[in-house]
């Protein structure tokens, strides 16, 4: 199996041992959890508009990175701290496709890294 590993400066670094996206045989490429943090690590600690926006410009970039869009995406898992901003995120999230979105799913978990409010991971495929 080839295994390529995709980094960008233009989202943040990885907070642990992960990488930001990882390309699979060519094929697929696997997008860790973005939250809310800039490409210089600082938090974002504005509501939850405001984290999903550099939530979604940080996918944007690691995907770019790879050379996709969010087209590229076949399926994306959101997860809230909070289903209360559904909605918010999910209109935001709507703004990323210009097409067909891919599959996805959205829950709520009890804790999410740094305190953050929203983290979205995807699988895109090249």
């Amino acid at each position: 199996m080839k295994r390529e590993i995709i980094s960008t400066d233009q989202a943040p670094a990885a907070i642990g041992p992960y990488s930001q996206a990882v390309r699979c045989s060519g094929d697929f490429v696997f997008l860790s959890g973005q939250i809310p943090l800039t490409p210089a690590g600082d938090l974002i600690e504005g509501g939850i508009e405001d984290q999903t926006r550099q939530v979604i410009a940080n996918m944007k970039a690691v995907l770019a990175a790879a050379g996709l869009t969010t087209m590229n995406l076949v399926k994306v898992n959101i997860y809230l701290k909070t289903m209360d901003d559904f909605a918010a995120v999910n209109a935001l999230y709507a703004e990323m496709f210009d097409g067909d979105p891919p599959a996805r799913a959205a829950v709520a978990v009890a804790t999410l890294p740094k305190n953050v409010d929203v983290e979205i991971e995807g699988v895109a495929v090249c």
